[in-house]
């Protein structure tokens, strides 16, 4: 890819008006997608109490979320390869600022699933074209920006989350309260808009490639480390009131302990990515984060599950943007289908976990199946010399 300048192929002085142009739109590109998701999630027991269902009719709804962001994702790759990663994110951010108002009042199953379908392709689509955009603007940077990119999505995530739950809880109607959040993504957008690099592709790959060589180890890493973190939102809450004997009034203390470590260790992955390097961060990422989950499985006391949880989160942090990096380096296939690629192959592990958990606790336990997590992650570091090598990057 190409961008306006020469961003792709050459480094640009970090203090050049394009560079922080850039940077300021990727960053704002990510924290419209983290807030906006977090912005769902306080809406949808008054979606489930305006259509009168139960809980299967309402798992049915959601998963058109799920159906609208594999729909998204891979569109979003072939498009960004076309038409560059600008148009799908700010395509993107208007299908937010549709949809989220009207996720606030609509109460038919159809339209309902319709919408959160609209949604569910608007995040996905966005979560792609801005990895690509950021990897653009990194290899432009010359250093280490993923990271903090990423970061972004985990605060956008945090004030999306509570800045919606602060208002319905003020008695804020939640139509106005949507609103206000889709106003906010708009101005997000109308400030990212001119920082946007218009890269396009230059040569005539086709638009959807089925992924190969270096990618598929790349999107299974990505599978597994959202897989943990996938596990980490829906069941430590329960380890700790099952497990753990934790009052269930401060149970949601787990996934918070673990959201806000892995945004912190994501602000400042950037310095520690330059430090240490791409092959030590994943291994060291991947290694803590499944030593933190062994130990949220098998600890007794209280505050040694909490601190496996920020250890978890702490090391989880800096994983996905350094596969993200890695994927838009790779020459085994355009950097576009790659990321895109690698982002559907994570969601499924969203999407998985909660599943995979449930049943392999059925069997094992729940502390057992945590500790089983842990062990995935050991063992998947086998895959990182193969993904970091100066071979696989060649895409040979």
């Amino acid at each position: 890819m190409s961008s306006n300048l020469t961003t792709s192929r050459t480094s640009i002085h970090p203090t050049a008006p394009i560079l922080r142009g850039g940077k300021r739109a990727t960053r704002l590109a990510f924290f419209i997608a983290g807030f906006a998701i977090a912005c769902w999630a306080p809406l949808v027991p008054f979606a489930q109490a305006r259509m009168n269902a139960d809980a299967a009719e309402l798992g049915t709804i959601l998963l058109c979320l799920g159906l609208g962001a594999v729909i998204g994702m891979p569109a979003a790759g072939a498009l960004s390869a076309r038409i560059g990663s600008r148009f799908v994110i700010m395509a993107g951010a208007a299908g937010l600022v549709i949809s989220l108002p009207l996720l606030a009042f609509l109460s038919g199953p159809f339209m309902l699933g319709a919408c959160l379908t609209l949604f569910g392709a608007a995040i996905g689509a966005i979560d792609v074209a801005a990895n690509i955009h950021g990897t653009e603007v990194q290899e432009a940077a010359g250093v280490p920006l993923m990271s903090g990119f990423h970061g972004f999505y985990s605060v956008g995530g945090l004030a999306g989350a509570s800045g919606m739950t602060l208002l319905i809880a003020l008695g804020v109607d939640i139509l106005f309260a949507a609103s206000m959040a889709a106003a906010l993504v708009l101005l997000c957008i109308v400030v990212a808009a001119p920082g946007f690099f218009t890269a396009r592709s230059t040569d005539d790959s086709p638009l959807f490639i089925v992924p190969h060589g270096v990618v598929v180890a790349i999107g299974i890493l990505a599978l597994i480390v959202f897989l943990a973190e996938g596990a980490m939102l829906d069941w430590v809450a329960l380890l700790l009131t099952q497990v753990k004997q934790v009052d269930v009034s401060i149970s949601g203390i787990g996934y918070t302990l673990f959201a806000a470590a892995m945004t912190i260790s994501r602000l400042a992955g950037d310095r520690i990515v330059t430090r240490v390097g791409e092959r030590s961060a994943l291994l060291a990422g991947l290694a803590l984060t499944g030593l933190g989950i062994v130990i949220i499985a098998l600890a007794v006391p209280v505050p040694a599950v909490l601190a496996g949880i920020v250890l978890a989160g702490l090391a989880a942090g800096n994983v996905v943007p350094v596969l993200f990096t890695l994927a838009g380096r790779q020459k085994a296939m355009p950097a576009s289908h790659a990321i895109a690629a690698a982002s559907m192959l994570g969601y499924f592990g969203i999407l998985m976990g909660p599943a995979l958990i449930g049943y392999v606790a059925y069997f094992i336990g729940l502390a057992g199946a945590f500790a089983a997590m842990g062990a995935i992650l050991f063992i998947a570091m086998i895959v990182v010399p193969a993904i970091t090598g100066a071979r696989a990057m060649r895409g040979s």
